[in-house]
């Protein structure tokens, strides 16, 4: 069927109200609007969906949320009657349609006989993972976006394990997309009469108090924070997302009592009329809260994106002013406190291991090994992360005592598979107390630990392609890597080229070719003569190729030179 013959499908639709059918009329003279909404469905991956929201097939609404739901339910009701009753936990940010599209997913679910806990109001996606495992689910929905603009909403999906869900499964929903018509093959009823007869149920209280014990239980030092709960003082922005659920709770508990929560933000609301791009990554977005921290004397300021996932921090630097910490700093920082964290405790495990992306730093690993860890790379996303972490522990060979990617994502504790803001600000406001009650402020001990480990700086590229022709150049820029890979970057020579589709990993001098323990990803990596690393990743959720420089050097200055150079050429390759 063409995009055309599909968006008249959709127009003439009985299953449409009459207010979409009129914002799909009020397109029906600009036709390259029309193939980009109908030109083929959104794709479903291991991550789900994501997309902007709108009338389509392309697009998020409640029309799509139904028709995947129902393949999803259709792969749990294959795994038989056991899966069905176990059932789902569905979950959903703060964005605009996100708690009804939470409820589309139960009444299908519902509809399919599927037994499924849905939270009664937003909450943060680690708890949904956690929700997973306690109560035994088969897997899990999660409506958010994470942290992309204000337009966008996705559908993440998840296994029993509580992480993303593997790839074979992914796969087997995709299949069933394919087959089923997207309005007469779905199953759905009645959202009250499903609350009525048990088949939905409503998670809250309860479930919050479960995992807030969970967190808790993390706290390395419960006593340190009584020294400084006078005189550390830090603000915190949930972005008016989920994070205002539980992380002031999760840090009043642990005994902080000047958290200054800022309180524009602290309104629940899918706009997110405070900043351009709800992300903590962007230093711009914490405007309010450095006003904030400036009024009350605050030093440390800590912010959790929309699904309370994703953590970014921002302290005082030098000269005053307020910096932010890119996520590879506060990981390596997180990954040495912990370990001295738990060695003061007498916690450490006997095999302690520490995991990371391979696109995150390699300060990283200079971290564990000089401290006595096995250490070990993932692919990108956390359910990688956790797949490495289950394979460890359930044969014995290690215990993983922390996770991180450079995206501002980090994962605790045995209780959930995927990035917790929840934790990590506990973890994070622990060890910024800790170097408080030494006297150190957090941007000293990031210098010394640069005097202890070496210097290292990391630069993430975005070489955004949009449109219908982005997927085009984002797999011509792959395949002309491929072909023709660099001999030289930034005035280095290419000593290693390594090539996760296959796993494969060329001398660039000899030819050799040896076989490494990941594959099967469209991944790039350049190992330069001087260490240097760069590698290329097209995003799985948004239209960009994704460029990582690693750069380890004798100093900071020499860093700064050598990520300058390379981040010259990763930008040549978008034009």
């Amino acid at each position: 069927m063409s995009y055309r013959e599909d968006y008249e499908k959709w127009l003439n639709s009985p299953a449409l109200s009459e207010a979409e059918k009129a914002e799909l009329q009020a397109i029906a003279g600009d036709e390259k609007e029309i193939e980009s909404r109908f030109i083929a469905q959104l794709e479903f991956g291991t991550a789900g969906l994501r997309g902007t929201m709108a009338v389509g097939l392309a697009r998020m609404n409640v029309h799509v949320i139904r028709h995947t739901t129902q393949a999803f339910a259709e792969v749990i009701l294959a795994e038989g009657p056991e899966a069905q009753k176990r059932g789902v936990a569905v979950c959903y940010d703060c964005r605009n349609n996100s708690e009804t599209f939470a409820r589309e997913a139960a009444r299908v679910m519902a509809a399919n006989g599927i037994f499924v806990r849905l939270f009664d109001d937003m909450r943060p996606t680690p708890e949904l993972s956690f929700a997973i495992r306690k109560y035994g689910c088969i897997a899990g929905i999660n409506i958010t976006a994470s942290h992309n603009p204000r337009e966008y909403n996705g559908y993440k999906v998840y296994w029993e394990d509580g992480a993303q869900l593997p790839p074979s499964h992914a796969d087997q929903v995709a299949a069933r997309m394919a087959k089923l018509d997207v309005f007469d093959c779905v199953k759905t009823m009645d959202y009250d009469a499903a609350l009525a007869e048990g088949r939905i149920v409503l998670m809250g209280h309860e479930t919050d108090e479960k995992f807030l014990e969970n967190v808790m239980a993390q706290q390395n030092d419960p006593a340190l924070i009584a020294g400084v709960a006078d005189t550390f003082k830090m603000v915190y922005t949930p972005f008016h997302g989920t994070g205002m659920k539980l992380i002031p709770e999760a840090l009043h508990r642990m005994g902080l009592r000047k958290v200054y929560c800022e309180p524009q933000q602290m309104i629940k609301d899918g706009d997110f009329p405070t900043v351009k791009s709800p992300n903590p990554e962007n230093p711009e977005g914490f405007y309010l809260c450095v006003e904030l921290a400036d009024k009350v004397g605050a030093d440390f300021i800590l912010g959790s994106d929309p699904d309370a996932d994703r953590v970014g921090i921002m302290v005082r630097g030098h000269d005053g002013k307020f910096i932010p910490f890119t996520g590879n700093q506060t990981g390596v920082l997180l990954l040495d406190y912990i370990i001295g964290a738990k060695r003061r405790a007498g916690t450490m495990p006997e095999k302690p291991v520490a995991l990371k992306s391979i696109v995150s730093s390699e300060m990283a690993r200079a971290v564990a090994e000089k401290n006595g860890l096995q250490f070990y790379d993932t692919f990108t996303g956390f359910k990688f992360l956790a797949e490495k972490k289950n394979a460890l522990e359930e044969s014995g060979e290690g215990k993983v005592i922390f996770s991180f990617e450079e995206s501002y994502g980090y994962m605790f504790g045995d209780y959930v598979r995927d990035k917790d803001a929840v934790t990590a600000s506990l973890m994070i406001c622990e060890m910024a107390a800790w170097y408080a009650s030494q006297g150190i402020a957090l941007v000293d001990a990031l210098d010394a630990l640069y005097e202890k480990y070496g210097a290292y700086l990391e630069k993430t590229l975005n070489l955004v392609m949009p449109g219908l022709d982005g997927q085009k150049k984002m797999k011509a820029l792959m395949d002309g890597l491929r072909a023709a890979p660099p001999a030289e970057i930034a005035g280095q020579k290419v000593k290693l080229i390594r090539d996760y589709s296959d796993g494969s990993e060329r001398d660039a001098a000899t030819g050799a070719v040896t076989k490494m323990e990941l594959s099967g990803s469209n991944v790039l990596s350049f190992v330069l003569t001087d260490g240097t690393v760069l590698i290329v990743r097209p995003s799985g959720t948004e239209p960009k190729v994704k460029v990582y420089v690693l750069c380890h050097g004798e100093n900071m200055p020499e860093c700064r030179e050598k990520t300058a150079l390379c981040a010259e050429w990763a930008e040549g390759l978008g034009k």
